[in-house]
Formats: structure tokens, sequence, C-alpha cells
């Protein structure tokens, strides 16, 4: 964070200072008390089980440079009304006194933290350049993100989410982005919307309000995403598949579970060789290209930093080979849409390997009516590509379709009898982990792998 003092800060959020208002906080700001940053700002937020106001002592005592709370704890604190607006007041303030820094906005119903990650590496090659950590993209995520920019940063990349139509604009409102990525309309918490237009709605909040001067990129793989063009006022950028399309991937090839493709732009066509695994990660490139074309970055720098990009994400299509099994770990969240992606790369890697296919795949939460149906397109995508077992874990709603062709479907209790069922692999097998955040699928693969490099060395060789 840009070096500012008690006072200072406490001036910005309109709080009290208690303790030395003189001193420096240079650190950004954090919530967890077990994860301290030097001299940064600890966060005292009252949750429904734990209440950050009883961490704030450890916190100083640790390192924390001043606490933000709802009331006196410690020696060196400043007591405000709203923790969390006292940070978004304070990240509103860092936005706009880091003369020259951009900010770039993500959001979408899936694919957000890829691209950030890829959109992150592209900048990061034109100057200082600060992403969130994880999937911090709610109204805490977002200026705890501003908050690690510093004068020298160059590139702000934000991630948006959104649980109610109204939280994105929020976000836009405070934080203005020079750039706003939609990237698609999906199925994702579609429970808590009602309906894929209410999520357009809220997702379309990102380039509603974006000035002339400023850039909108939207994704052309949905007439709803594609409909917001009308929607704004800013430039419009498409990324897609499509020959009308600003930014776009063509004669796309997959080797090996890795997609393959030329990059073509008005400033050019260049090959890509992606490093993350599926087809579906076209579209997160696609979308990364974007954004460093809409800051001129030439696109044979776009091209080789695309093939160079590695996975930085936990728990996002990890690859683990181990024992001759190639394990696929996306257990971080899951929607309907993320599913099919995930089923079409497991049954390309099968293919290559020569081996089974394997899906473990625990419940999609947050489809409200459509949970049913959702889970049912599921297994009806994992039948129709032929994927030997589907494992469901704890899900009895991936039952139900009657015409299996060659997929077995088994229904489990828990992770410990998965781990069970995964014993029956053998090398050349591909298995895919993938389930909700809530379900804590990654589990399951650490016990994997711990099972698997257990093997003895020959089966390790296949």
């Amino acid at each position: 964070m840009i070096p500012l003092t008690i006072s200072q800060i406490s001036e910005v959020v309109g709080g009290k200072v208690v303790g030395d208002g003189n001193k420096l906080i240079t650190g950004p700001a954090f919530f967890d008390s077990r994860e301290i940053i030097s001299n940064g700002i600890f966060l005292a937020l009252k949750g429904e089980q734990v209440d950050g106001h009883d961490f704030a002592l450890q916190a100083l005592s640790d390192g924390a440079g001043v606490v933000i709370c709802n009331r006196e704890v410690g020696l060196t604190c400043i007591v405000v009304v709203d923790v969390v607006e006292a940070i978004t007041k304070l990240a509103a303030h860092v936005r706009q006194i880091i003369s020259g820094m951009k900010v770039i906005a993500i959001t979408g119903s899936h694919g957000k933290t890829t691209t950030k990650d890829l959109a992150k590496h592209l900048l990061s090659m034109m100057g200082e350049t600060v992403a969130p950590k994880s999937s911090f993209n709610n109204d805490l995520g977002v200026p705890i993100t501003i908050l690690e920019c510093q004068e020298n940063t160059k590139f702000c990349i934000l991630e948006m989410g959104a649980r109610k139509v109204g939280d994105i604009a929020k976000l836009e409102r405070r934080f203005r982005p020079d750039v706003g990525v939609v990237l698609g309309v999906g199925s994702a918490h579609i429970g808590v919307f009602g309906s894929q237009e209410v999520i357009a709605t809220a997702k379309s909040e990102m380039v509603n309000n974006l000035e002339p001067s400023k850039t909108a990129i939207l994704g052309s793989y949905d007439n709803l995403t594609i409909e917001m063009q009308n929607l704004t006022k800013a430039k419009v950028m498409t990324f897609g598949e499509k020959l009308n399309d600003d930014v776009r991937a063509t004669d796309i090839e997959i080797r090996e579970g890795f997609a393959h493709f030329d990059l073509v732009t008005s400033f050019g066509r260049e090959s890509v060789a992606l490093r993350q695994a599926g087809r579906h990660q076209v579209a997160n490139a696609l979308a990364a290209a974007g954004i460093a074309t809409a800051f001129n970055m030439p696109i044979d720098k776009i091209s080789a930093g695309l093939s160079t990009a590695e996975s930085s994400s936990k728990w996002r299509m990890e690859l683990h080979e181990i024992a001759g099994r190639l394990i696929i770990n996306d257990s971080y969240n899951a929607n309907p849409e993320s599913m099919y992606a995930a089923l079409d790369s497991l049954r390309l890697f099968a293919q290559e390997r020569g081996g089974r296919a394997w899906a473990f795949l625990g419940k999609m939460h947050e489809l409200g009516e459509y949970s049913l149906s959702g889970h049912h397109k599921v297994s009806r995508r994992a039948i129709d590509l032929e994927i030997d077992h589907l494992v469901a874990i704890g899900t009895p709603e991936y039952l139900g379709e009657t015409d299996l062709g060659s997929t077995e479907i088994l229904l489990v209790e828990n992770i410990e009898s998965a781990r069970e069922i995964a014993t029956g692999s053998e090398a050349g097998d591909v298995i895919l982990i993938k389930g909700s955040r809530a379900e804590g699928l990654e589990k399951l693969a650490e016990l994997l792998i711990g099972d698997l490099n257990e093997l003895p060395i020959d089966k390790n060789e296949g």
C-alpha cells in the first residue's frame, strides 16, 4: 500500500484514532490473523461464528500496524461504524491518488480467475501489476486488492462477482475501471438470481456506466453478453471465434489436452500454444489478449506471453501425473458450464493416453430450482462423451438417466468412499475431481495423490 499515517487513514474513512496517529502504515489490509502482514491494516470483521475483535491484540502483537474495528481494541486502532465501508473508502482514495494506474475489472459466470491470471502475466510484461489473491471478488476482496497497489503500480486487475443486481454497479462506481470485461453469462448462482436474464442484468453493470473514453470487452460466446454492447457508451471490443470478433482464435487444435490456435486481431496474426489444460481455456486466453490489446501491447508479445503463462491459481485444472495416472484437480468450484468444459477435457486426455476416464463429481451449489435438471445435464454430457466412470459424491441428483451407454454411474456417500473407488484406477487412466467450493473435494485430490505416491515403482512405469 502507499504509505499513509494512521491519522490520514482515519480522515479518509471517518474514524476515531486510538493511539499514535502519526504512525506510518505501509502494509496492505488483511483479515486473517493467522496470516499477518507486517505493518499492515488488520480488519476486525465480525462474522456469524468468529469475531475479528477477539484476535486484534494478537494481530498487533504479531506485527500488524493498526486495526480498523467497531470498538476499541488495543493501543493502536481506528474505530469506525462499518469496517467494510471504511476499507472501501480507503481503497477508493488509493485508487484516486495513484497517478497513471489503469484499473481492469473482470466479471462473468466462469473463467474470471484464469483470465485474471493470464492478464496479469501479460500486463506484467509492461509494468508493475497487481491482481487478486485467489478469488477476491466481493465487496471486501476488491478493496483489499486495490490496497496492494503502490505508487509504481501501472495496472490493477480486479475480479468483480455478484450475489444480486447492484453489487457490480456499486463496485464499478467506487473504483472506476478503465477497462470492463464481461466474459460470459452462464448458470452459476442461477438459484440466487432466478434466471440467466437477471444474471445478465447484474453482469452488464460492468459496462453500463463506463465513460466513452474507457473500453468494454465482451465475449461473443453467448447472446446475452454480446448484446451488452448496446448498453454502454464505452469503446467496445469483442473476443471469440467469430469472423467479426476484434480478438479471435482460428485454426484451433487440441494436442495432448492443450489448445493451440492462431490469435487474430487488426494488428496481425500469431500462433499461441497454451499451457492451461482444456479447450475452454481458449476463451480465457482471448479475453486476456483483449485486455493487453486495449493497452496497445504488440500482438507478437501477447502470443509469446500466452504461450509461456503457467497456471497459477490452485485447484483449477491442476494436473498431477502420478503412478501412470493423470489427476485433474479442478475442485475449486463448479457450475454446469464449467462441468461441461472439465468433462470435455477429461475425455480428450483419456483419448490421448488410451486409458479410462473417471469423473469424481460433487454437488453444484446455488442452482435453486434448476438443481435437478442441471445435474442431470452434466450426467448426460458425461454419457454422451462416453466417460467410463462417473462417481457422484453425496449427490444423488446425478442419477436418473436411463440410457447410460458405456458409462457407469456410481453414488457414494463421502470422500472416503470415493477414495476407495479410485483404487480401481490403473496406469493410463485419467481422474477428474470437481465440485462446488463447499464440497471441499480438494481433500479427495490430496488423498489420491498420497495413495498413488505409495504405489510400487514398477506400477509407476505403467
